[in-house]
């Protein structure tokens, strides 16, 4: 496969496609680990030595088995939680609590059921301030995301698909630094996930927000990823990060699914067939 660089830290090389970024990271996480506290008083560790750097303009795919940590290790870059051992930098600074320069998007779109979409998405920019002088953002957020018509309903009347869309577009209207994504299309049906898919991929080539998305589904992590890191089972390490070079996002070219192949097999999927 003429494509595949696997490695355990950045590649410094740019593919053709021009999708992994170069530069100081925006992120660092170094040596991070994270216990908790299981209900009958024992402890598990949910994530141990992990380091990871991310550069501006990334979009990383994170994959593993359920229970690998990969929702903590989001957590934590989020500041919404902070670990036992080692540290996570922002932008050259501790992580020290949630930051609007770190968008989070949740599995469930955790939109508001009291507000429309359109004031779901203005949401943040009214606490922030910040509404009187971007109002024409969140139209154009909701444009971008496919929901234009849709302003004046509410979560109780649009899809879940449509859900998760304006959850990316409130996320998005922060214009913030870095968005993180845990699973927000986990619970979509396979054509709302490619559409939702396709359309997180128009907005990351359109305004290069650094992006990691936290996903079980390693096709996901090959269609929209820079680079996919390979997490193991509990307690959470990274295994491998493989540099995804594709020349066009094609689901069904000999590239992508040799790529498919690869991260089956290095997820101990492969039964030799």
């Amino acid at each position: 496969m003429s494509h595949v660089v696997v490695g355990v830290a950045a590649s410094d090389t740019e593919p053709a496609d021009g999708r992994v970024a170069s530069g100081k990271p925006i992120l660092s996480v170094e040596h991070v680990g994270r216990t908790f506290r299981k209900t009958d008083g024992s402890l598990f560790t949910a994530l141990e030595d992990v380091s990871l750097d991310v550069r501006p303009g990334e979009l990383i795919s994170i994959i593993g088995p359920s229970g690998c940590g990969k929702t903590t290790l989001l957590r934590l870059i989020a500041g919404l939680d902070t670990p036992e051992k080692g540290t996570l930098s922002f932008d050259g600074e501790p992580v020290q609590g949630p930051d609007p320069r770190r968008g989070y998007v949740f599995q469930q779109g955790s939109l508001f059921p009291w507000l429309t979409v359109e004031q779901n998405v203005a949401f943040p920019l009214k606490a922030r301030g910040l509404y009187a002088s971007r109002r024409d953002d969140v139209k154009s957020y909701l444009a971008q995301v496919g929901l234009t018509g849709f302003e004046k309903a509410y979560p109780h009347q649009i899809s879940g698909g449509m859900a998760q869309r304006v959850a990316i577009a409130r996320a998005l209207a922060g214009r913030p630094d870095v968005l993180l994504l845990d699973e927000p299309m986990g619970a979509l049906d396979s054509f709302t996930r490619a559409d939702l898919q396709d359309r997180l991929l128009d907005l990351w080539e359109q305004f290069r927000t650094t992006m990691i998305l936290v996903t079980h589904d390693v096709d996901e992590a090959i269609y929209l990823g820079n680079r996919v890191v390979i997490m193991t089972p509990r307690p959470g390490r990274i295994k491998e990060i493989v540099d995804i070079d594709l020349p066009t996002r094609d689901r069904i070219s000999d590239d992508f699914s040799d790529y498919r192949r690869l991260l089956l097999t290095k997820l101990d999927f492969d039964r030799g067939h």
